[in-house]
């Protein structure tokens, strides 16, 4: 197993409950080790098996929930 480190920008978050939310959401993913949401700069930083889940899984689960992603690196 190979974890990456993936920044994402999330549009749509107001508050600590939202990145609360993309955590709880993202950690349900196969293949994510560990997740950071913060609001004040509108990224999330996942850590990530590749060979489990994709960044376009990443994208979705957060579509899912209604915020707004794409990947940064």
């Amino acid at each position: 197993m190979t974890a990456t480190t993936h920044v994402f920008r999330v549009d749509g978050m107001h508050c600590g409950s939202c990145a609360l939310l993309i955590d709880d959401t993202l950690e349900d993913l196969p293949g994510v080790h560990d997740t950071r949401t913060t609001v004040k700069t509108g990224r999330a930083t996942v850590e990530l098996d590749l060979t489990r889940s994709s960044p376009e899984d990443v994208i979705a689960a957060i579509s899912d929930i209604g915020y707004q992603a794409s990947l940064e690196s």
